[in-house]
């Protein structure tokens, strides 16, 4: 709940788009699809990117981390590995594909990332037009009304 809680305040505070994915069983249609994922026994298996966010989240207690073959992720056992292998997600990150590669993981080949996967922050349109129109006005003046 706690996660699902901090997941939730960061898409509402986010300016722009948002899009959260949550698990949801449905005892009629799909009664114990996410088992793997909330079993107290199996859990840490498929939780390794912890809430992907920093460095720190990916070594604090668990099992097993993601590295990089190449292009291709690999799961590996965070006890036997360097920590400057695993792989090391950034939110902030402005080039978006290592997100989108960890939006692909999923069970059982690979523990499901949980969190904010990417969080940039742009220029918003509105702000861009205003803008435009604040320089049009200082460089032309305020202009007049047309009357057909």
């Amino acid at each position: 709940m706690k996660h699902l809680e901090y997941v939730l305040e960061r898409a509402a505070r986010h300016v722009g788009t948002a899009f959260v994915e949550i698990y949801q069983n449905c005892n009629i249609f799909n009664d114990g699809a996410f088992d793997y994922a909330t079993d107290k026994t199996t859990k840490s298996d498929h939780h390794a990117l912890s809430r992907a966010r920093q460095a720190d989240d990916l070594r604090q207690g668990f099992l097993k981390g993601i590295r990089l073959n190449g292009f291709t992720p690999e799961v590996v056992d965070t006890k036997t590995v360097k920590p400057d292998d695993l792989l090391i997600h950034d939110e902030k990150a402005p080039e978006p594909s290592l997100a989108f590669l960890l939006s692909r993981l999923r069970h059982p080949d690979f523990p499901e990332p949980l969190g904010v996967l990417r969080a940039v922050e742009h220029d918003r349109y509105g702000d861009i037009v205003r803008r435009q129109n604040d320089q049009a006005i200082a460089r032309f003046g305020k202009g007049r009304r047309f009357s057909g």
